[in-house]
């Protein structure tokens, strides 16, 4: 039985007590990734922005808001685990100021001034003891295996699930599943609880041997 922390769902960076910045992650994918782990055996943390998601009941899940909050539960979490997979999706961005009060209209433009937020699986990869490793989703609109490579080896994970924006909010997915030398392993199409066991499924014959 492996430890396995999971992140899952979006997070949000306020604007002002009311207004923030977040994406339509709906957190299924981390859902359907913990139990696919759990009926396995396995042990599952999940690290968890705002969703409406049910997750498994026999999951610990820890409650976040901001990336920097998700970035702090997720390295706790972490420290005791045997690996690690990150298919939340953080908002890269927040405000270099968070107004009080809510801002007002006042009929001129507002603009933002927006610096990037920590990235959680570049942060734990790049610290990972030798023997934990590390799955990172790869979510872009164009060169995705490219970009997914790429991505691999800055945040230094053993494996990167590349998919694309219709994943998002979406009950399916279409992923393609890349090793450390940028070899697919596997393209997988479906439900995404068929994603899940699939990725879980290389994990085991990857990582857990």
């Amino acid at each position: 039985m492996a430890k396995i922390v999971i992140t899952s769902g979006p997070t949000r960076q306020y604007l002002d007590p009311v207004r923030y910045l977040t994406n339509a992650s709906s957190g299924r994918m981390g859902a359907a990734l913990a139990v696919a782990a759990l009926e396995k055996g396995h042990q599952v943390t999940i690290v968890s922005g705002p969703v409406q998601v049910d997750y498994p009941k026999t999951a610990h899940v820890v409650p976040v808001v901001s990336t920097d909050d998700m970035l702090q539960a997720t390295r706790d979490a972490f420290e005791n685990a045997d690996g690690l997979i990150g298919a939340a999706a953080p908002c890269d961005y927040m405000p270099t100021h968070i107004h009080p009060e809510k801002m007002s209209k006042t009929g001129l433009d507002v603009i933002l001034q927006l610096v990037e937020t920590s990235d959680i699986v570049a942060s734990l990869g790049a610290h990972k003891r030798a023997n934990q490793w590390v799955v990172g989703f790869a979510l872009e609109t164009e060169d995705r295996r490219f970009r997914a490579i790429a991505k691999m080896q800055r945040k230094c994970c053993d494996l990167m699930v590349s998919n694309g924006p219709s994943a998002i909010d979406s009950n399916d997915n279409e992923v393609e599943v890349l090793d450390r030398s940028g070899v697919v392993l596997a393209t997988i199409v479906g439900t995404k609880e068929k994603v899940a066991v699939g990725i879980l499924d290389i994990i085991h014959t990857r990582l857990l041997q």
